[in-house]
């Protein structure tokens, strides 16, 4: 068993899409309190290791625990409430608001709706908080994804290229949301191809080449 203080364990993890192994042999712990980069070339298997470690895709081969659970758990399914993941395709509806889907997720979470206006407020969407995502432009729907994970407080953060998409203004605020997770005791992950812009939030970090993990 994994320490306590482990939040991610992956042992010896393959991941096949037919023929191909798309991840092979992959080891890696994450603690709590850690922020861990990691890099490689399009293609490389950044991607595919992320949505391991959301639970989102079971390993072909190989263990692993996120957050305490085994990934061939059934309780894999409720660990997802406690993991935020922003990846390359927002995730609002786009026939709401920006504070109605924020308020949708602070009802599944059991949050106050004044939640949602302070977060909206720190990621400097308070001025378009009724403006349809529809009609949001791509970098208006990230900041709007950063303001949903500040307002959830996820136990482990995600993020897939979190940069792409944001004005200089709003760089700074992927570095401030993924040290209010590590603040807690929580882990975060960066997938990303830009070094410069993730060293400074990264404590450690480590590359995908050919599916699997230096």
């Amino acid at each position: 068993m994994p320490s306590p203080a482990c939040l991610v364990e992956l042992r010896g993890v393959d991941v096949r899409a037919g023929a191909t192994t798309v991840l092979r042999g992959i080891d890696l712990e994450i603690a709590g309190g850690e922020a861990v980069g990691v890099f490689g070339a399009n293609g490389a298997g950044k991607t595919t290791l992320l949505r391991v470690i959301a639970t989102l895709l079971e390993p072909s081969a190989g263990s692993g625990r996120v957050l305490g659970v085994a990934l061939d758990e059934p309780d894999r399914f409720d660990v997802r409430r406690r993991i935020g993941l922003i990846g390359h395709n927002p995730a609002l509806y786009p026939e709401l608001t920006l504070r109605e889907n924020l308020r949708f997720v602070a009802d599944v979470a059991g949050l106050p709706h004044g939640a949602v206006d302070t977060a909206l407020e720190t990621v400097g969407l308070a001025g378009s908080a009724d403006r349809l995502a529809a009609v949001c432009s791509y970098g208006m729907l990230r900041r709007a994804e950063f303001a949903r994970e500040l307002m959830r407080s996820p136990d482990l953060l995600l993020l897939d290229e979190p940069h792409t998409a944001l004005d200089p203004s709003a760089v700074e605020l992927v570095t401030r949301v993924g040290r209010s997770v590590t603040a807690r005791g929580g882990a975060v992950v960066v997938v990303s191809h830009d070094r410069d812009r993730v060293a400074s939030m990264v404590g450690r970090s480590a590359e995908v080449r050919d599916g699997a993990l230096w």
